[in-house]
């Protein structure tokens, strides 16, 4: 797989993820939801960049995380130049690593540039290039809208371990495009991992 085709999944990606985050953005009060199917929402939040909502605590938590995930999506762009440029890498391989690549990138985006383009979603629709924006350069939230509740608030029984006796909603993960972009490259290099590793010769 050439360059040039690694560098358009990449741009196609981060177009259909910045488009949907700026019209959920534009078009959503933070919260608000709409149900396209029994099992599948457009759920509007946001969060700090990480797996699960996880924040880094203090001050200068989300700074650190978009400042060490800048230096991370330059490693991930030089593997993938690497991988490239030798000629031998396989293409399950390339676009993985192309797939990852754009998906950190369009977080990242949201990371830099969101806190002082967007004004606040709180009990309002964001407007896009605010004179009053809701953060600071690197301190922008991610936005997330996918929802796919396959089974909502079941009722576990007593007996089973961990979850007996709560109510257990699975796939309980909100999401963007850029994260399915990421969750699915490293599924590639976990599920084809021979064929991904395995050099041309």
């Amino acid at each position: 797989m050439s360059l040039v085709k690694a560098y358009f999944l990449i741009v196609l990606i981060l177009l259909v993820d910045q488009v949907s985050k700026i019209y959920v953005k534009t078009n959503f009060i933070l919260g608000e939801e709409v149900h396209v199917f029994n099992w599948f929402q457009i759920h509007f939040i946001e969060n700090e960049g990480m797996a699960w909502g996880t924040k880094i605590p203090g001050e200068y938590g989300k700074l650190i995380l978009t400042v060490f995930r800048l230096f991370a999506v330059t490693g991930i762009g030089y593997w993938l130049w690497d991988a490239v440029e030798r000629k031998r890498s396989s293409n399950y391989l390339i676009v993985a690593i192309a797939l990852i690549f754009a998906g950190a990138l369009g977080n990242i985006i949201d990371s830099v540039f969101y806190g002082v383009i967007f004004d606040d979603s709180h009990q309002q629709m964001a407007t896009i290039f605010s004179d009053n924006p809701y953060g600071t350069w690197l301190n922008g939230q991610v936005v997330d809208m996918f929802y796919f509740p396959f089974v909502r608030d079941y009722p576990m029984p007593e007996w089973v371990p961990y979850f007996g006796g709560r109510n257990f909603t699975f796939f309980n993960a909100i999401f963007n495009v850029a994260d399915m972009a990421i969750s699915t490259g490293v599924g590639i290099l976990i599920v084809f991992n021979k064929k991904a590793f395995h050099k041309n010769h």
